[in-house]
């Protein structure tokens, strides 16, 4: 079984760390499992045009064949402005529309507002439905907490 992660964003490192620690625990429990992690920040995807995946060259052909290759995809996106991002809805562009047939696909979101979950709902299911994917219906949502520490301001008078 090939799965294949797709880190969905040039920028910012909460999404990549979410699937640096997916696919640690992924080869911890089926070590045997055939596994590619592909961090978008790392390739140079060129912008679909509407050729066929298998014309483009260079990264953006090793992206798309990966995930046509594989049995089950694991997406990571980041919730940028209530969307996802372009670099990930531009894969979804490079890729014909039947591509996810027979695939299993999972999602792993980060977010800065637990009202982002309607992104992966609203937005990326169906995509990944339209694209004839077997999604998995829980998917993981990780929202930033920040951590406020309230110092003690002294009054002064002069």
């Amino acid at each position: 079984m090939k799965i294949v992660g797709l880190s969905g964003s040039k920028i910012g490192s909460k999404t990549r760390t979410a699937m640096d620690y997916t696919f640690k625990t992924l080869k911890e429990n089926y070590p045997d499992a055939d596994a590619v992690l592909i961090d978008l920040a790392d390739y140079d995807v060129h912008f679909s045009d509407g050729r066929n995946y298998l014309e483009y060259e260079g990264d953006t052909k090793y992206v798309a064949t990966c995930l046509m290759e594989a049995d089950a995809i694991i997406i990571g996106t980041p919730i940028f402005q209530a969307s996802i991002p372009a670099t990930l809805k531009n894969i979804f562009d490079l890729l014909p529309v039947n591509a996810f047939r027979d695939k299993v696909v999972g999602m792993v979101v980060t977010a800065g507002s637990p009202k982002h979950y309607l992104v992966a709902e609203q937005q990326l299911k169906p995509i990944l439905a339209y694209m004839k994917a077997q999604i998995v219906q829980t998917y993981v949502f990780i929202e930033e907490k920040k951590i406020f520490i309230a110092k003690r301001l002294r009054t002064m008078t002069y």
